[in-house]
């Protein structure tokens, strides 16, 4: 298995926000600045990646029965981790990304990787997974809260952009902007990177829950979908 590859694969063919439309909540609700998006992805990568380390770990150990339960735990236990640095160290931050930081623990990028690729995989392919995830979903909301952020407030990182002259689109700086943006981008990445969705991929066999069910679903429509 190449590290690389597994680390490549979500910076852009599978980023979790902009190809697999994975944790939009999140990324709809902090990127109205740049570094609300850089903070909230720092946080989100180092959750996945810690509790990639130990769900690998511990594959042979969790009974399939509870795993689901257990991966929430290891993940939350993190994301108290996480809450209590920035507490301490970057209030500011802390204070800004708000609810949304305790809701990491049900990320769905996070509960994916840790079902899908961390339960079946060893420690170094389960770092280089995390990684690369973690660092396509902070790309991206960075990306989009940079566009939002420059359009919608006139400035980048705090940085004043507009020398008292050029006027705000407020309308970036709001929910409705916040779905132009995204969605603009989502276009953007899907075409240049040529994703193309297959009933291969909608069916069971692209299923990274199909373990859990067996493939019991095939049959039901889940393949012609």
């Amino acid at each position: 298995m190449s590290w690389t590859k597994e680390f490549l694969k979500g910076l852009v063919k599978e980023n979790p926000v902009l190809v697999m439309l994975l944790g939009t909540c999140p990324t709809l609700a902090v990127t109205t600045m740049a570094q609300n998006g850089l903070g909230m992805g720092l946080a989100t990568t180092f959750v996945l990646v810690g509790s990639s380390v130990v769900i690998s770990l511990l594959k042979k150990v969790i009974p399939g029965q509870v795993r689901l339960p257990a991966y929430i735990v290891i993940i939350a236990g993190f994301v108290t981790l996480v809450s209590f640095l920035l507490q301490v160290y970057v209030p500011d931050l802390y204070g800004a990304l708000g609810v949304f930081l305790s809701l990491i623990t049900v990320n769905c990028i996070i509960l994916g990787r840790a079902e899908a690729f961390a339960s079946k995989n060893t420690v170094a392919a389960s770092v280089a997974d995390g990684l690369g995830m973690g660092f396509g979903f902070t790309l991206a909301l960075v990306a989009i809260g940079s566009i939002r952020e420059i359009l919608g407030s006139g400035s980048w990182f705090g940085l004043d952009l507009t020398f008292g002259v050029l006027e705000p689109i407020r309308l970036f700086a709001t929910p409705a902007g916040g779905f132009m943006v995204f969605g603009l981008m989502v276009a953007l990445v899907n075409k240049l990177s040529g994703y193309q969705i297959s009933k291969k991929k909608m069916g069971c066999d692209g299923c990274p829950s199909q373990s859990a069910c067996g493939g019991s679903c095939e049959g039901e429509g889940c393949a012609e979908q």
